[in-house]
């Protein structure tokens, strides 16, 4: 306590000992002369008029003591309440500004609308204590943060991914998670499969970016306009880290497609076979041998320009049923990969076609993967069956649609979904051949439920209204009857 207050408590002890010992003695005086006169009203008659001028000075003096301690004791215990308030104010508007600090900043924008959040630190009084979320140890004096409803020692709050502490001003959250921003973007931002780039944001602020409807490839809008190419077969951008093989009409395939590439035509008789035995197993048998040669783009697009009839998958013709005369050039032996994954040293032939029926030929795009090349060949293999059986001429969806019904449904069969209800799909001989053909590699089995999505999501008027129409008359009244209604009114049954 500092010496002035030590001066002011001994003024104050001094006055009220002073005041109690003169109180004391006044009422010693007054009781022995009250006692003198027998009477308390003689004694006021006694001691009111009569009292000498020395009594009187005395009796002042004491009241003027007696007021004078009371009031330095009032003063000392003012100014102990005074310094206690002023203390405790002190301590509580340090307290509140801690907390106001916490509390009160501007929220900083979303990023990735993912919500952002700032660690603030807060410096609390003395004697205030926390529990850190991170350890849940006591947070003792210093520096902490205040953030998401809880407080943690600087070191606790770390990133869910590097496990580093966060001391940016901001940090993103997925779920319950804490990461730095640069952390976020570099887990959750997407990437561009083709290059490898974070995806930028267009002009509005949004990321943009496009994506393949099965594959879901993702990958910057600007690489459908750069020249960057596309697997002719499963139709998937080429990353700049991958090197596709260089066929040699120009197209591109991928390294997953080309492990079961068909490449020459000696190489797609088995599979030949394999289509021709799925028709007898449906009783819709190819009586002529139809020969099945396996071409260049050039090739394939020279013959369409020689046969007078027929309608085209557009904007690339893979097969063909050939109904004129004329002479192909064929791949008599598969290309070999060189420097650069081109192909190289490829063996092509004239083959000339005879008219002996209403089918000369078969052609099909040389170097597609192999559930890809059946496909096709199952859809060319039912129009030479329909004019071999004497068709009409049927309109373009109606002979297309069910092609592509036929095609879809040898698909089905390679993976042991297809379905035999009302006899619509496949008999027992079929899947007895199934069964032969053993269990496909992954990969192939989504390469082949690819090439269905293709056949099911075709948006063109022949080709894909075509499938889905013919598909719905098979499901409802089974193939045979479906084909037995073609045949003599040209339309599908509904």
């Amino acid at each position: 306590m500092p010496g002035g207050n030590l001066i002011d408590y001994e003024q104050i002890t001094f006055c009220i000992m002073n005041w109690i010992k003169k109180v004391f003695k006044g009422c010693a005086h007054k009781s022995s002369e009250g006692h003198y006169h027998g009477h308390y009203a003689e004694d006021r008659q006694f001691y009111a008029p009569s009292g000498s001028g020395d009594a009187w000075r005395e009796h002042e003096n004491e009241e003027i003591d007696r007021a004078i301690a009371l009031s330095l004791l009032e003063e000392s215990q003012k100014g102990r309440r005074v310094k206690d308030d002023k203390s405790q104010l002190e301590d509580d508007e340090q307290l509140a500004r801690a907390i106001q600090e916490s509390l009160n900043f501007e929220p900083p924008p979303q990023y990735e609308n993912v919500n952002t959040y700032q660690p603030m630190p807060v410096h609390f009084p003395t004697g205030y204590s926390r529990i850190c979320a991170g350890c849940n140890t006591e947070i003792g004096c210093g520096r902490f943060l205040n953030c998401l409803s809880a407080f943690w020692h600087p070191d606790c709050f770390r990133c869910h991914a590097c496990n580093l502490p966060i001391s940016d001003y901001e940090f993103s959250m997925s779920g319950n998670y804490r990461f730095h921003k640069s952390c976020y973007k570099e887990q959750y931002h997407p990437k561009c499969d083709v290059c490898n780039h974070f995806i930028s944001t267009n002009p509005a602020g949004l990321i943009e970016y496009r994506a393949h409807p099965f594959w879901m490839q993702k990958y910057c809008p600007s690489h459908e306009h750069d020249g960057t190419p596309r697997c002719c077969s499963c139709e998937r951008m080429e990353p700049h880290d991958t090197g596709y093989v260089a066929l040699n009409d120009g197209r591109k395939l991928c390294l997953e497609c080309l492990d079961s590439a068909v490449m020459d035509t000696k190489q797609c008789q088995p599979l030949y076979l394999d289509i021709q035995e799925f028709y007898e197993s449906l009783d819709m048998k190819v009586e002529q041998q139809v020969p099945l040669l396996l071409v260049e783009r050039q090739a394939l697009n020279d013959a369409r320009e020689g046969e007078k009839n027929g309608h085209y998958h557009m904007p690339e013709t893979r097969g063909l049923c050939l109904s004129e005369e004329q002479t192909v050039s064929t791949i008599r032996r598969r290309p070999r990969l060189g420097t650069g994954n081109r192909s190289m040293d490829m063996i092509t032939e004239p083959y000339k076609l005879t008219r002996r029926c209403d089918v000369t030929a078969i052609l099909i795009l040389y170097g597609l993967p192999r559930l890809l090349t059946g496909s096709i060949l199952a859809h060319e293999m039912m129009h030479a069956w329909m004019r071999l059986q004497g068709f009409r001429t049927l309109s373009q969806d109606v002979e297309e649609g069910i092609c592509q019904v036929l095609a879809h449904m040898w698909l089905l069969t390679q993976f042991d979904s297809a379905s035999d209800s009302n006899g619509a799909w496949t008999s027992s001989s079929s899947s007895s051949s199934r069964l032969k053909k053993g269990k496909r590699s992954q990969l192939e089995r989504k390469l082949g439920e690819f090439f269905k999505h293709q056949i099911e999501s075709d948006a063109s008027p022949v080709y894909g209204d075509g499938f889905r129409a013919g598909h719905q008359a098979v499901y409802k009244y089974g193939l045979r009857n479906t084909l037995e209604h073609i045949r003599m009114t040209g339309r599908f049954p509904h």
